[in-house]
């Protein structure tokens, strides 16, 4: 079993690389890809933990960029370029590779993002919050996320958001700093193209994170055999060569169903659970949030040929 989506906390996770990794061993894992957001500064610590523990590791990184292809509608009635999350994988790690020029472009976005953020809170009653008190919820201030937005609201701020539970967790998201909430600011505008172009000749192999997530408001079964089709056809033509099909965030029956969908349009269902650790305590290492997810070992064998292609 693998898992090729998890986050340590050099982003948005609550496990230090060297837990992670651990975890990993413990639960039986044959290799693991860490993919934290826009960096991967903690591939080292992993590395070398991975290695202590007999554990294969993919170098790896989560991005947020725009989807021209297919807007969605804002708050305000118009059609503007999608935000979707893209796993990368066998990313060079070198700081002078263009590749890690455009990682580091992205982190300066988030605090710029960040900043914005913080001000649209506080027009929007959260007096007490601000960017130090958002960093004292992560490990690296390098990549704060939204979870560590989330975190600072409950602890400062208890009478507009109410006690921390899993349903009150999510309603923050949805409410506040989800697409559409009420302060939400986008993220970035480095399109998918620029990234995939950047990446040329470099080995990397790209996979859209959580699909349904980025691209439908529905998951029935007729609106995903409807419109995921068309969706994957671009992906693959711009360069995309896989789809998170196994993801630990749906269940059996819609994996299932787009482990056909990918198959069929000749991309790779890769899979992870989304592990963040304490911020996502309903989502467990290798097996997901439902429990059940089991990632294929033939999927690394499958990207690594895509890497190897991607080289020749």
């Amino acid at each position: 079993m693998i898992d090729l989506h998890t986050h340590s906390n050099y982003s948005d996770g609550s496990d230090s690389p060297t837990q992670l990794a651990q975890r990993a061993h413990d639960l039986g894992l044959r290799a693991i890809a860490l993919t934290d957001h826009d960096t991967t500064a903690s591939h080292d610590e992993m590395a070398a933990a991975c290695g202590v523990l007999g554990l294969e590791l993919v170098a790896g990184v989560e991005i947020s960029l725009l989807d021209d292809s297919f807007p969605r509608r804002d708050a305000e009635g118009r059609d503007v370029a999608r935000g979707v999350h893209v796993l990368a994988y066998f990313v060079p790690l070198s700081d002078a590779h263009p590749v890690q020029r455009l990682l580091a472009r992205l982190r300066e976005d988030r605090h710029e993002r960040n900043d914005r953020l913080v001000e649209r809170l506080r027009e929007l009653g959260f007096s007490r919050l601000s960017l130090e008190e958002v960093s004292r919820h992560a490990s690296h201030d390098e990549t704060l996320g939204r979870p560590h937005f989330a975190a600072a609201m409950f602890a400062l701020h208890p009478e507009i958001v109410g006690e921390r539970t899993p349903d009150a967790w999510s309603r923050v998201f949805t409410d506040w700093l989800g697409s559409s909430g009420r302060a939400y600011v986008p993220k970035t505008a480095v399109t998918l193209e620029e990234f995939v172009d950047t990446a040329r000749g470099s080995g990397t192999v790209f996979s859209i994170a959580h699909p349904l997530v980025n691209y439908l408001d529905d998951y029935t079964t007729s609106s995903i055999t409807a419109r995921v089709p068309a969706i994957l056809a671009s992906l693959r033509e711009r360069g995309v060569a896989g789809v998170e099909a196994y993801y630990g965030g749906t269940a059996a029956p819609t994996r299932a169903l787009m482990v056909k969908l990918t198959r069929d349009a000749g991309l790779i269902p890769t899979g992870g659970s989304d592990y963040h650790g304490l911020f996502k305590q309903d989502v467990s290492l290798g097996v997901g949030h439902t429990g059940d997810l089991a990632v294929p070992d033939d999927v690394l064998v499958e990207l690594k040929a895509a890497r190897d292609a991607a080289l020749s």
